[in-house]
């Protein structure tokens, strides 16, 4: 039973995280975003810190902006400590891509799972995931690894790897 109420709640925190994603995305405003927001294509003014448009987002979808692409799927990630797990760490990703690349990274997306899910394990066997993990320094380097990953696998067009949610569930 020990052995299956971590996978059990990571089974569960998954779904509930889809489900409130479903739930509480905003609505289409108009026929052509509700178009390129059914497809996972472009990006409509994308902001970062501080809630600004980012320097490189276009003010339309396709216009030398560039597109970011959600992950389907949330990453979980053990973190074992005196041989059993610990804790779970459960993290969104999405990558930043130049214009019209958003179909190349979906037809990628098992081999950047595999080179993901590669490097947040190292992470959590490096003791990255222990302690207070979302220090800067930390996130910092797991973004640049991530980012060399995606690097490896897409070349040029990635831009960023991004990471938009993280938690994790100690046991």
């Amino acid at each position: 039973m020990k052995k299956l109420l971590p996978i059990l709640l990571a089974v569960i925190g998954t779904a509930a995280g889809i489900g409130a994603g479903l739930f509480l995305a905003p609505a289409p405003t108009s026929p052509e975003t509700a178009g390129a927001a059914s497809t996972g294509e472009g990006h409509d003014g994308a902001a970062h810190e501080g809630g600004e448009p980012a320097p490189d987002a276009g003010d339309e979808q396709g216009e030398g902006g560039n597109e970011y692409v959600r992950m389907t799927n949330q990453f979980v990630v053990p973190v074992v400590g005196n041989n059993r797990v610990e804790s779970l760490v459960v993290l969104s990703l999405s990558l930043e891509v130049g214009p019209g690349e958003t179909e190349a990274v979906f037809a990628q997306e098992p081999k950047l799972r595999d080179v993901f899910l590669r490097v947040l394990f190292d992470h959590a066997n490096i003791g990255g995931f222990a302690g207070n993990f979302t220090e800067q320094h930390r996130m910092d380097r797991l973004r640049r690894a991530l980012w060399e990953a995606a690097r490896n696998v897409m070349g040029k067009i990635v831009v960023d790897v991004l990471i938009t949610e993280i938690a994790r569930q100690d046991s």
